[in-house]
């Protein structure tokens, strides 16, 4: 069972991140970039979409920066560049202080990531489409660092199949699980009050996938996005009631991802 991360510095990190502006040269990258950012729960497939994307359509994605150490996905342990850049606390850390990422994050309460200068400049290079993820509130910080940006939400079809999919994913005690559920919960209540979010159901990985190429096309249907609100205010009421009878202590055999 994977032991979850834990940080040195993570007060430090929560008062820097609590009041974080990107440099000046971040902010003018970034103005200049197509970009797509994904928000959504753990296991809800973003990763697997996001490379789907950039293997068959004109996407770059920004490998983004993380305090976590790599973890076995599918049988193969990560890759340093490939799903993140794997750095330091003092690394990351210096680079929040000189304000060095476009946005950067406390997650679950354990780790840091954030989307580097670094990476904006590759993808403006690249002359694609730049796609990452990001947490509720790094989303929040690229919405309003660029109103132009496609903020996309990304959820499984149900609260059923995320729980089938967490439980494929890996095994994680029960205090990481109810983690991940506070987080879920604070995820998906932003997608659904910010008015600059548009919603996909992750069902198959191709119809996720062109989804979100009609949302930066501009012609995703307006009755799919409604159906998606109301499948993630289901989703939504699932997980509420899940952390109740987590810290109820009603559920002692709760399901563990």
């Amino acid at each position: 069972m994977e032991k979850a991360p834990s940080l040195k510095h993570k007060e430090e990190f929560r008062k820097l991140l609590a009041k974080y502006h990107p440099n000046e040269a971040a902010q003018q990258l970034f103005q200049k970039l197509n970009f797509v950012v994904l928000s959504g729960v753990t296991g809800g497939g973003r990763n697997t979409v996001m490379y789907r994307l950039v293997e068959r359509d004109n996407y770059y994605f920004i490998v983004s920066d993380t305090t976590r150490p790599p973890k076995v996905r599918d049988g193969k342990l990560e890759e340093d560049g490939v799903q993140y850049w794997f750095r330091t606390e003092e690394e990351i850390l210096a680079d929040v202080r000189a304000g060095n990422y476009l946005e950067a994050e406390l997650i679950h309460d354990q780790q840091v990531s954030g989307v580097s200068l670094r990476e904006l400049e590759k993808a403006l290079q690249s002359g694609r489409i730049a796609i990452d993820e990001a947490e509720y509130g790094g989303v929040n910080n690229i919405a309003r660092a660029n109103p132009h940006a496609y903020i996309i939400g990304l959820l499984p079809p149900s609260f059923d199949e995320w729980q089938r999919r967490l439980d494929k994913r890996e095994a994680v005690t029960m205090g990481e699980y109810a983690n991940r559920m506070r987080t879920a919960k604070k995820v998906i209540e932003n997608m659904l009050e910010r008015p600059y979010f548009h919603i996909v159901l992750n069902d198959s990985i191709d119809e996720a996938a062109e989804d979100i190429k009609a949302v930066v096309a501009g012609t995703y249907p307006p009755a799919k996005n409604s159906y998606s609100r109301q499948v993630a205010e289901e989703i939504l009421v699932e997980v509420k009631d899940k952390l109740v009878r987590l810290e109820t202590g009603s559920n002692a055999n709760a399901h563990v991802a």
